[in-house]
């Protein structure tokens, strides 16, 4: 199932092409902060969430299965976890972890079975 984490959800209002830089990100229960680089990638979509004073200094990768929605009026991005799930994620650093098939695994499997059925509540 961890091939589709890295996909974007046809219900989630991604238009290819879109600059999805510096738009807010928000988790289910607060914001995490602002895409810094993204990828549209089939198969290696992705998001590089700059997480500002929330992790202080830190970056997180979210595959782009976790996108509920995207917002391009208000330039938002609705993720399907919470703070907490997120911070727990295996950590990213960008210089080593980006092309790394090894990583992707490890995240892939982490937010493929660590989140809520698509549609369904996080438990």
């Amino acid at each position: 199932m961890t091939e589709h984490v890295w996909s974007y959800k046809s219900t989630a209002g991604r238009l290819t092409g879109t600059d999805l830089t510096g738009y807010k990100v928000e988790a289910t229960d607060g914001s995490i902060g602002k895409v810094d680089k993204h990828s549209d990638e089939v198969g290696d979509a992705y998001l590089v969430v700059d997480t500002g004073v929330w992790i202080f200094g830190k970056e997180v990768l979210l595959p782009a299965s976790t996108v509920v929605s995207i917002d391009s009026d208000e330039q938002k991005i609705l993720v399907d976890r919470t703070k907490e799930q997120i911070k727990d994620a295996p950590e990213f650093h960008r210089d080593k972890h980006l092309g790394d098939p090894g990583y992707h695994a490890e995240l892939g499997t982490y937010y493929g079975t660590g989140g809520a059925p698509f549609g369904g509540p996080i438990a």
